[in-house]
């Protein structure tokens, strides 16, 4: 999402560098361009004013040490206001420390308040909590159906009373938890197109019936500025506790999400990430600073590796490698724990200077899929013996797979790569590293 702006950024400080002192002059030149990238990119006015003339009265007389080039120090003073502007810390949602704990979903319709509430019962299954998803929304079509669907889909429990209205279809949500041991109740609750006073009445109904424990607003990160109009008020009317940011993962400029919690106040909880229920993540304002200054974020790859990757394979895996018998199977798992990862550009954006050297790069995932069809049309022996692959044989394999032999002799030449890569590694050091991390 903020591709541009990580673009623009980058070529303004690359004004700085080389320049001997920071003087007022080169310091307003570079900040013009930021005001520019960051007005370009959405924005709110005034919350860009009140960040250029931070960044310009930390920057303007600071003296430049000799080992730190001068565009990296303003790098570093433009990361730290980003941190502030975000909300310096990282707030977590409300704690599932009590049963049952109500978490209340709002926001403007296809903000997407219904996947958010699948993806939140996930991951509370995935800590061990027992959720229910309540249908609160009974006037779009087929909303009752997607999260029944949804929540069938990641096997946890669905709530829902046909003829009822939605305050009292979540009041007796919450009696049903009290009853039956729930650990987290999660009210999808209706949307419009736009904000109105019924729409807010009957969710000020809601929150006087069941007392949620966290009003999480979706804000939709593609929506710019309207984004940010819409949490105010919903925030006015309801005193939000948090805000969750929805499609980060799109292409618009993403504006919204570095204004929002300037202009309302309101903590940025949660931010997701992906389409797929498991794309959620805390939000953390350091972290999205430094992507969003082309920096990664290495400890939010290392996080994610640790819920999508077994420990216990990626140590076979290790053994594997020392010994130099990685073969195909292996390269079909490692395959598939990377896709588990999520968007491969995603995964590398996270690596500090990879997103950079690969911004003009278009990462096509169907490559994998190209490669993944080229090993499965292998035979077992195959894949297990790489050199073994003659020319009769890639003409098979190619044809079962829909490939030119091209395409076999391609696939060939970067495993043998890779595998030479891997025999060259020094042994001692590979083991000095934590275990799994060769593998990953």
């Amino acid at each position: 999402m903020f591709g541009n702006l990580t673009d623009k950024l980058d070529a303004a400080f690359k004004k700085l560098r080389g320049q001997g002192i920071l003087s007022e002059k080169n310091i307003k030149d570079a900040m013009r361009e930021v005001r520019q990238a960051l007005l370009e990119a959405d924005v709110n006015y005034k919350v860009t004013k009140n960040f250029i003339n931070a960044v310009t009265e930390k920057a303007v007389g600071v003296e430049v040490l000799k080992s730190i080039d001068p565009g990296q120090q303003v790098v570093k003073i433009v990361h730290d206001e980003l941190v502030t502007l975000l909300g310096k810390k990282a707030e977590p949602v409300h704690p599932i420390d009590k049963a049952p704990t109500v978490y209340m979903i709002c926001g403007l319709q296809g903000s997407g308040k219904t996947t958010l509430s699948g993806k939140i019962a996930l991951n509370a299954k995935r800590k061990n909590k027992k959720p229910l998803l309540v249908a609160a929304d009974i006037y779009r079509p087929a909303a009752v159906k997607q999260l029944q669907t949804l929540a069938e889909s990641i096997q946890v429990e669905h709530f829902h009373l046909e003829g009822k209205q939605p305050p009292e279809i979540c009041r007796e949500a919450v009696k049903y938890a009290e009853k039956n041991f729930i650990d987290l109740v999660i009210l999808d609750t209706a949307g419009r197109l736009h904000v109105d006073d019924e729409l807010m009445q009957e969710l000020d109904d809601i929150k006087s019936g069941v007392k949620p424990d966290e009003i999480l607003l979706v804000a939709d990160a593609m929506t710019g500025q309207d984004a940010v109009n819409v949490s105010q008020t919903f925030h006015d009317k309801l005193a939000v506790t948090g805000v969750v940011l929805s499609k980060l993962d799109g292409d618009a400029r993403g504006g919204a999400a570095l204004s929002i919690r300037e202009v309302t106040g309101c903590p940025i909880k949660l931010a997701s990430v992906g389409e797929k229920l498991s794309d959620l993540e805390e939000f953390h304002p350091d972290r999205m600073a430094s992507r969003i200054l082309g920096m990664g974020d290495i400890v939010s790859l290392v996080e994610k590796a640790q819920e999508s990757i077994d420990l216990e394979q990626a140590e076979k895996m290790q053994e594997k490698l020392l010994k130099n018998k990685f073969d195909f199977e292996d390269f079909l798992d490692q395959m598939a724990q990377l896709k588990k990862m999520g968007p491969l550009d995603s995964i590398l954006g996270m690596i500090p200077g990879v997103g950079k050297q690969l911004k003009n790069i278009k990462v096509d995932e169907r490559d994998m899929e190209r490669m993944v069809a080229i090993i499965k049309s292998m035979t077992i022996y195959e894949r297990r013996n790489p050199n073994s692959i003659d020319g009769s044989r890639k003409k098979r394999i190619a044809a079962g797979s829909g490939n030119s032999v091209q395409a076999v002799n391609q696939l060939l030449k970067q495993f043998f790569a890779m595998q030479k890569m891997f025999g060259n590694f020094n042994k001692k050091k590979m083991r000095g590293m934590p275990p799994g991390f060769p593998g990953m």
